[in-house]
């Protein structure tokens, strides 16, 4: 194991999600769960959407990089913090650093998005450009926390992480406690990890579901083989979810996932449009698959009450009318 992975045996407990929902709740935003008639219409259920595009850094991220940087001991923080990420958890991580008073170095592929790109550097931290696949993500990682001597905060693959993202399922379930199955996107499986072990620590039988585009369809395709699938290039507008499983978030999804449903890129820019004309909420298209997925499989959800986590709402506002244009609904 090198210092990138996690064993399979840290997995976190329900009980880690509570804790973590204490530990962030001075810092992190509760957001809100939000209805839109027109849409049940369309889809033939009943949605109920987690709206983290409203949290703080714009992106469910920063609950699990709050949890992560306030677990640390004090001589870990003045190491400072290293990471990984296509954006949205650079951010959180740059933002929670700031607010411990640390500092963080975040790896960052050289084609994140130009607004989660600003959003690292207006926290405060240093960026070290990367390749978009993992194995060049890994080694910079490996790199920079050679130099620096600093504490790797992981995006998935860190069960202090996993827990502060279980925190958003908390949440949800709290103010629609009644619902058959939650969907969340997947990309290293943090998000989706933590969802399934608070959504079946407060309900065993509720159904949990991987909502993932088809150019970086690893995740399904890993389930389905029974192990990691590792070294694809992904090919989706998804930027946020081109990750690919880790050794912790594979066995939690293989233990609770009733299915990942996969959908084309098409899709999520039909749902993506749908969320900003029907609920006038800013939407990235990681934040769309979800409602994607149950728009392109109703027969799965048809009369049932659903809940979707929209993961984050960063997108280049300079690119979304030639993405609405190029990909009509």
């Amino acid at each position: 194991m090198n210092n990138l992975s996690a064993p399979p045996s840290l997995a976190p407990l329900f009980t880690d999600i509570l804790a973590a929902a204490a530990r962030i709740a001075p810092h992190a935003h509760t957001t809100p769960v939000l209805r839109s008639r027109a849409i049940d219409a369309l889809a033939g259920c009943e949605l109920h959407f987690k709206c983290e595009n409203l949290q703080r850094g714009g992106a469910f991220k920063f609950r699990g990089a709050c949890n992560a940087v306030f677990s640390l001991a004090e001589d870990e923080v003045a190491r400072g913090i290293v990471t990984q990420s296509s954006g949205n958890h650079g951010g959180a991580i740059a933002l929670a650093a700031s607010l411990r008073g640390g500092r963080a170095t975040v790896v960052a592929p050289h084609n994140t998005p130009k607004i989660k790109l600003a959003a690292i550097r207006a926290y405060g931290a240093e960026i070290v450009a990367c390749e978009p696949d993992q194995a060049s993500r890994d080694a910079m990682t490996a790199q920079v926390l050679a130099r620096t001597g600093g504490v790797l905060v992981h995006p998935f693959n860190d069960p202090r992480v996993i827990a502060g993202q279980g925190t958003a399922t908390l949440e949800l379930l709290g103010s629609a406690p009644d619902l058959d199955a939650v969907i969340a996107p997947v990309s290293g499986g943090g998000l989706l990890s933590g969802t399934a072990i608070a959504a079946h620590g407060l309900n065993p039988a509720i159904e949990v579901f991987g909502a993932e585009p088809e150019g970086a369809r690893d995740a399904h395709d890993s389930l389905r083989a029974g192990q990691r699938i590792t070294g694809r290039k992904a090919n989706t507008i998804c930027d946020g979810l081109r990750a690919e499983l880790g050794t912790l978030t594979f066995p939690i999804l293989s233990e609770h996932l009733r299915d990942i449903l996969l959908v084309d890129d098409a899709q999520v820019v039909a749902a993506m449009r749908l969320i900003w004309e029907r609920m006038k909420l800013v939407v990235e298209p990681s934040g769309a698959v979800p409602l994607a997925v149950v728009l392109a499989h109703r027969e799965r959800f048809a009369g049932r009450r659903v809940g979707l986590v929209v993961s984050g709402g960063n997108v280049d506002l300079d690119l979304v009318a030639d993405l609405f244009a190029s990909k009509p609904v």
